[in-house]
This record gives structure tokens, sequence and C-alpha cells, in this order.
């Protein structure tokens, strides 16, 4: 007697087209390195989101976290660049 095997499996296939960044990577590098105004948590936190989005299927919806965490992650690192020159110059100025 031949048994048939009764479970199937699903086989789901992700186009890597149209699934947007979450720029993780980068937000944890923010988070840890340049967090100027929890700036860099904040973009992570959009990143984790726009993951959560992307993992559960709503690409528009993922897109927008990620476009968010973007702009945060860029704002973060001009924020701590900018203060690291200040800071440099009130430092060099009171030496000098």
């Amino acid at each position: 007697m031949v048994k048939e095997d009764s479970s199937r499996s699903t086989v789901i296939n992700i186009s890597s087209d149209n699934v947007p960044k979450d720029y993780i990577t980068w937000s944890t590098f923010n988070t840890v390195f340049m967090n100027s105004c929890c700036l860099g948590f904040i973009a992570y936190v959009f990143s984790v989101k726009s993951r959560d989005r992307k993992m559960v299927g709503d690409v528009p919806g993922a897109q927008d976290y990620a476009t968010t965490a973007k702009r945060l992650n860029i704002a973060a690192v001009v924020f701590s660049i900018i203060s690291f020159i200040v800071l440099i110059i009130i430092v060099s100025q009171q030496r000098g």
C-alpha cells in the first residue's frame, strides 16, 4: 500500500525589482556613532518599521517608512558633521 503525502508546501516568490531598501545598516551606524538629537535612533525605528512592512507585503508602506528613515539618516549625518566642525572651531579658538 502506498500512502499519499497529504502535506503541501507553498512557495512565495518575492520580486526584487520593487522591494524598497530599509536603510537598517545606515540607521544602526548613525544610532551608534552619530546620534545627535536622537535622529539616528529615530531613523532606526523607521528602518525597522520599513522592514516589518516589507515582510508583511505592504510595499507602499515600506517605501514610506524607508523614505523617512533615509531623510532622518541624512539629517543625522549633516547635523553631526556640522556639530563636529563647530566643536573643533570652538576648541581651537580657546587654545589659540
